[in-house]
């Protein structure tokens, strides 16, 4: 079957509107000087965050735009957020929510904390959303509805059917 030109923009939307778990986007650098960058590959591995500073920043993005791929303030989708935040404090974590998920510490659910990565499975195994807890029953996202970072509760029906797991990264 033959794609005809005139259904390429139809395309190009559905495509721009899959679930975050399903790019395979790399992320854009970091605009302009002044803003934090990945950090750079090396042999030692740098310590961890603190994880209230790593809550606290992730809680400071509130309001920023889902973009599919995005990962950077001016649009995230919710593994880019993850990226985003961590780079900030020098910590590097893969780019995809599957690889994400396989990042870490596992943590029980009855020890979560701040800055603990929790993940959701939304579309595809074994976790196909991220978000990172920002206090009891709570965790901050890029959901792809609504379209900005905002604060959940985990016990929400929604997100606690559809919890797979956490682990943690930040100390």
């Amino acid at each position: 079957m033959r794609l005809a030109p005139r259904h390429l923009p139809a395309l190009l939307a559905l495509l721009a509107t899959a679930a975050c778990a399903s790019s395979g986007a790399v992320p854009a650098p970091f605009p302009g000087a002044g803003t934090p960058r990945a950090p750079e590959a090396s042999t030692a591995r740098p310590a961890p965050p603190e994880a209230e500073s790593v809550a606290e920043t992730a809680l400071s993005l509130r309001g920023s735009p889902y973009r599919n791929g995005g990962s950077s303030p001016s649009g995230f989708d919710c593994s880019g957020f993850i990226w985003y935040v961590f780079a900030v404090h020098g910590v590097t974590v893969p780019r995809t929510v599957v690889e994400q998920y396989r990042t870490g510490l596992g943590v029980r659910t009855d020890q979560l904390r701040a800055g603990d990565l929790v993940f959701f499975d939304t579309g595809s195994s074994p976790a196909s959303h991220v978000g990172v807890v920002v206090g009891p029953d709570a965790f901050v996202h890029a959901p792809s509805s609504r379209g900005q970072v905002r604060v959940e509760h985990l016990s929400a029906p929604y997100w606690s059917s559809r919890y797979v797991g956490a682990r943690r990264v930040a100390e």
